[in-house]
């Protein structure tokens, strides 16, 4: 199991090489290596519904795959997803080119990647927020505690919120990690102020459409703000970032992002964005990729590591006394001293 990281540490290694162009080599229409040899260690990389740059999931998990063609000297390449019926195809691309790892993201390819795993053996497959109930010996899920980022959030909204009203604006609960952000995100809030109102609202299309969707994000954080909600948390892939951007727009309102540190991928979103829930995806990719290099690939569930980003432009403005109260609760969450759901 991956070890935890300190609350409010910066952001994540992989996130460094986010900022530039994609590695030479690197993408759908790159020429191959020699993969399947024991010269280069080949990792392909498919995404979700969505873009490579999504400033979101796929984007951390291909910011994994980056540090390792710049650390382990590896082949990266990926592919992009543009409809949920092309999950198998698009890994099979990989297998049938002899790659050594194949990087699935998200929850909505765990079937596809099992079944990839069952028929490509000698394959070891990453599923990104991929919970392994049938454990495989060529399947790691990287996985995390969303409950707890949710939970820290929700603890920064409630100390920070002025009208006692916060709100999320959340991707499908068809997806357990959303569903667990928002338990979390709730629970947080009420461990602070137990009389809160909190306006949560999913996304009602389905996987296909839940986390592209800014401008829905952007209308239903519009809606909470003008129920009165004055710090919104999105999770929620580009959806969310539609809800960031919006409450920028509103003077005085606050934003929490979710996944990576969204100050660096939602420029946009700055003036509102105290802190994001983090899940340190692009390190728990490379971690995988590493252990597999070394033939130490783990199989069922491992655990990548959670925490708040910085608060950034908005250090000064957060009270120590807030500072104070959300390493604690970090400390007890991690010592299981504190539930992060009821």
């Amino acid at each position: 199991m991956a070890t935890h990281t300190i609350l409010f540490r910066s952001a994540s290694i992989g996130f460094a090489l986010m900022g530039i162009v994609l590695l030479g080599g690197c993408g759908p229409d790159a020429e191959s290596p020699n993969c399947g040899s024991a010269d280069i260690l080949c990792v392909g990389l498919v995404t979700d519904v969505g873009s490579i740059d999504d400033k979101s999931f796929n984007q951390a998990s291909w910011a994994g795959v980056q540090q390792a063609v710049a650390e382990l000297d590896a082949h990266g390449n990926y592919i992009e997803t543009k409809d949920a019926k092309d999950y198998m195809v698009n890994i099979e691309l990989f297998a049938n080119q002899a790659y050594d790892v194949i990087v699935t993201v998200g929850f909505g390819l765990a079937e596809a990647t099992g079944q990839a795993a069952r028929k490509y053996p000698h394959i070891q497959f990453i599923g990104v927020d991929q919970y392994q109930v049938q454990t495989l010996p060529n399947v790691a899920g990287l996985i995390f505690h969303e409950d707890w980022a949710g939970f820290m959030a929700g603890a920064l909204a409630a100390m920070t919120s002025q009208t006692g009203i916060i709100a999320a604006v959340l991707g499908t609960d068809l997806v357990p990690p959303v569903v667990a952000f928002k338990k979390g995100y709730e629970a947080g809030a009420r461990h602070i102020k137990s009389d809160i109102q909190i306006i949560s609202t999913f996304h009602p299309g389905g996987l296909d459409v839940a986390f592209t969707d800014p401008e829905w994000g952007a209308s239903t954080a519009k809606q909470a703000i003008d129920q009165g909600a004055d710090v919104v948390f999105a999770a929620g892939g580009t959806t969310g970032n539609g809800a960031l951007i919006e409450v920028a727009s509103h003077a005085g309102k606050f934003c929490i992002g979710v996944d990576s540190d969204q100050w660096q991928t939602v420029p946009e979103a700055r003036p509102c964005l105290i802190s994001s829930a983090m899940k340190l995806i692009a390190p728990g990719v490379f971690d995988l990729i590493q252990k597999a290099k070394a033939n130490q690939f783990p199989s069922g569930n491992f655990f990548g590591d959670v925490g708040l980003a910085p608060h950034h432009d908005f250090e000064a403005k957060i009270s120590s006394e807030i500072k104070d109260r959300l390493a604690r609760i970090d400390q007890q969450l991690r010592a299981g001293k504190l539930l992060p759901t009821p």
